[in-house]
């Protein structure tokens, strides 16, 4: 597997609060929760709480559940017993690649995309108000890029006790190409776009272009973005 991970603070914050870790086939990208204290530490507990806990194990999608849940515990503990932290949050995003798939955990908004075969699709569900709004039928795609809540999510790491995590499997195909990314992406380059980037190009360029074309058009929030591509060989 190859994987290029590109992060920028943006044009306008001052903190980037996006964590991510790429190791042995398994990929985390997290975005801490923005219009809370203390975004980047739920981030970065969320990283290496899930990390330590699939370490040295298997792939296995109750482990991952059991992971991403303890990062949820460990967050909301922390934030509980330090008034400073109080209300921190983070997004998760985790692939982890087993012999003939890859696991998918999602909780948030943060988005991982498969493109195959020329055809790019969103496999992640975003847990936010207009994304509900879309799925019901009541906006439109288009609209849901410009509504003034589209940045409200409604399932997060650390802000509940406990926390529901999206958990399904997609069968590896050699030259599938995976991007993971924060909102400070998504929200600047749409999906057609980023196709057309995807195809043809060395994962490095491709990396490059998603980050300079996000950030040409406003850098408004933090940026993240991961790119792997599997060459149907073992983790590495």
């Amino acid at each position: 597997m190859k994987t290029v991970c590109r992060t920028d603070v943006g044009r306008v914050r001052k903190v980037n609060e996006d964590a991510t870790h790429i190791q042995d086939g398994f990929i985390i990208l997290c975005d801490g929760m923005g219009g809370h204290k203390a975004g980047d530490v739920a981030a970065i507990i969320a990283v290496e709480t899930v990390r330590e806990a699939v370490s040295g194990k298997a792939p296995c999608v109750s482990t991952l559940r059991f992971a991403v849940q303890k990062a949820n515990e460990d967050i909301y503990r922390r934030a509980e017993s330090c008034k400073h932290l109080h209300g921190m949050g983070t997004t998760l995003t985790a692939l982890w690649m087993d012999r003939d798939a890859w696991i998918v955990a999602q909780v948030g908004d943060s988005r991982a995309y498969l493109y195959r075969d020329g055809i790019l699709r969103q496999c992640t569900h975003d847990h936010s108000y207009v994304a509900e709004l879309v799925r019901s039928g009541m906006l439109t795609q288009e609209e849901a890029r410009t509504h003034p809540q589209r940045n409200i999510i409604t399932r997060s790491l650390g802000t509940d006790p406990q926390v529901t995590v999206d958990l399904f499997e997609i069968n590896r195909q050699p030259l599938d190409r995976w991007l993971l990314s924060s909102d400070g992406l998504t929200d600047n380059v749409d999906d057609s776009e980023m196709a057309a980037m995807l195809g043809g190009k060395s994962l490095d360029s491709v990396a490059d272009a998603l980050m300079s074309l996000a950030l040409s058009r406003g850098g408004m929030d933090n940026i993240t973005l991961i790119l792997a591509e599997d060459d149907g060989g073992d983790r590495v």
